[in-house]
């Protein structure tokens, strides 16, 4: 689309007024040729408009600065100037070419069966007129040449407005193919991962249904029979590399292109709280911490999202909360949950939305509310009094991802 394209659509009132001067300025320069020299030759400057014809000109012309806005009523008031132009001009100045743009505009801009009826009675009354009530016999070809513009504008304005809804109905189907054909593809690949991962569960649970009786055997048999004990111990390592593999193998299968590579060091957990602590620090960042250091290893699920919210919290104090800001990390276990706090008592160096923004741009309070939530836990999050925030999560030890749709090997 070039520049000037651009710039007409975004302007069309701009643009209807350029075509209203063009119009207005042929309408002026029409006004002074006399089509009746001799020979049948044109000759300009034989005439001259007179004032009325000059008004009626510009009347018309200004009207077309709005044949996009309102076409019938242009077409009405264009209609009429002419009109007066028919009955009293002498010599004749060509108004009528307002009318004419006018009729081309609301073919252009309606339905047919409207084209067919508002051009037709468009031609029947301004050559009826112009024949029989005008200063000129009725075969004068300036009434003829009426008849023929009109005519030749609703056929014009009908032929563009058919022109301009094929390409959009072209435009409409190209558009909607692709996106069938995406919504497709992403319907494929969802069955298919859902398929791989139903497989996943089954080979999954196969394997560890097996090591799970075979471990049982070996516990059972171990002080009276140690030759099958160690039997049981070797099936119990086989099946344990087979569902390794599996996993591995199926994993390796959802996986997309330019998916990061799998990472080789264990999940973060409390166990490097200090090392987490230790990088805010080193940012300017004071942190105190309290924690339990007799505490009982918690479970991996448990202790990642402990780790995450912490995480998580502290990265929206260093962001939000000013450079004079201090934070306190605690991390208690209160029965048969642990319990997450970090507090703050900076003021914020700007306003801050309840919900803060992690550094990749998405909510950092919600990823941490949403992982809390999906191990049966609990978090709140709002402003201290005072001054500060405050971020305190509740993780009940033995939870349990609570997925919809979970199935029981």
């Amino acid at each position: 689309m070039t520049p000037l394209v651009r710039w007409a659509r975004a302007h069309p009132l701009a643009l209807d007024a350029i075509v209203a001067l063009g119009v207005l300025i042929a309408m002026v320069a029409g006004s002074f040729v006399d089509p009746h020299g001799p020979d049948g030759a044109y000759i300009w400057g034989a005439h001259a408009p007179d004032g009325l014809s000059l008004l009626l000109m510009v009347l018309g012309a200004a009207a077309l600065i709005f044949r996009r806005i309102a076409p019938m009523y242009v077409l009405g008031a264009t209609s009429a100037v002419s009109i007066v132009e028919l009955v009293t001009g002498e010599p004749r100045a060509p108004v009528v070419m307002s009318a004419v743009i006018a009729l081309f505009t609301v073919a252009a801009r309606t339905d047919r069966p409207t084209t067919w009826r508002v051009g037709l009675a468009t031609m029947a009354v301004l050559t009826g007129i112009a024949m029989f009530v005008g200063p000129l016999p009725w075969y004068a070809q300036e009434n003829l040449g009426i008849f023929a513009w009109t005519g030749m504008a609703a056929a014009a304005g009908d032929a563009v407005r058919s022109r301009r809804a094929f390409v959009d109905a072209i435009r409409e189907r190209a558009e909607r193919a692709e996106r069938t054909r995406e919504e497709e593809a992403r319907r494929r690949v969802a069955e298919e991962r859902l398929r791989i991962a139903r497989d996943l569960h089954d080979v999954v649970a196969h394997h560890i249904a097996l090591v799970n009786v075979q471990a049982g055997v070996a516990a059972h048999v171990m002080d009276k029979r140690p030759d099958q004990a160690k039997e049981a111990l070797s099936h119990v390592r086989e099946a344990s590399r087979s569902a390794l593999n599996e996993l591995r193998a199926t994993v390796g299968l959802l996986r997309q292109t330019g998916d990061p590579e799998a990472p080789t060091e264990p999940a973060p957990g409390l166990v490097r709280l200090d090392d987490l602590v230790a990088t805010f620090r080193h940012a300017g960042l004071p942190v105190e911490v309290a924690r339990t250091e007799s505490a009982p290893a918690l479970p991996a699920a448990v202790d990642l999202a402990a780790f995450r919210v912490v995480q998580e919290a502290l990265t929206n104090v260093q962001k939000h909360a000013g450079p004079d800001a201090k934070a306190e990390v605690s991390v208690v276990r209160v029965g048969r949950d642990v319990e997450v706090t970090i507090l703050d008592n900076g003021p914020g160096a700007t306003p801050t939305p309840p919900d803060r923004l992690d550094e990749n741009g998405g909510h950092g309070l919600l990823g941490m509310r949403e992982r809390v939530t999906a191990l049966g836990g609990t978090l709140t999050a709002g402003p201290r009094y005072g001054g500060g925030f405050r971020v305190h999560a509740i993780l009940p030890v033995d939870a349990r991802t609570t997925t919809s749709g979970d199935a029981t090997p």
